[in-house]
């Protein structure tokens, strides 16, 4: 697993588009780790409580 991130972390530093595949990469992380706290609490986005 380490490995492979390694790998991944070079292609990215290595390419052209480094900044732009680093900006897609966090919004999908950001925009996963949203839906999955909104599955767990019940709550939608922007909501603080489920009612």
């Amino acid at each position: 697993m380490t490995d492979d991130m390694m790998n991944v972390r070079s292609l990215v530093e290595k390419s052209a588009d480094a900044d732009l595949l680093r900006e897609m990469i966090g919004f999908a992380a950001e925009r996963l780790m949203e839906l999955e706290v909104s599955s767990a609490t019940g709550a939608g986005f922007g909501e603080k409580n489920p009612l």
